[in-house]
């Protein structure tokens, strides 16, 4: 199982838990498996052609998937994914 951290914004889609436990071999799986789990959430991290929007924030482990090969990233088991929105201000 891969362990997902949600942020606050986002767990009204996870009935208030902080972290999510899915099955996934890659970000993109993951995505989807957490659609199932948590339905509307992928609306909220994902553009319409499936990548990742642009202020939402995915590291697998301490690594952003920007710099990895996006969606497409390999998960080992027991790593921990955090999802991190973008914020800003003024």
């Amino acid at each position: 199982m891969i362990k997902v951290k949600i942020p606050t914004p986002l767990r009204r889609f996870t009935k208030d838990l902080a972290e999510v436990e899915v099955e996934a071999a890659d970000v993109k799986s993951l995505i989807e498996a957490l659609e199932k789990k948590c339905p509307g959430i992928r609306k909220r991290l994902c553009e319409d052609d499936g990548s990742i929007r642009k202020f939402i924030n995915v590291y697998v482990g301490d690594e952003d998937i920007r710099f990895l090969k996006g969606i497409e990233t390999k998960i080992a088991q027991g790593k921990e994914i955090s999802i991190v929105p973008s914020i800003a201000g003024g």
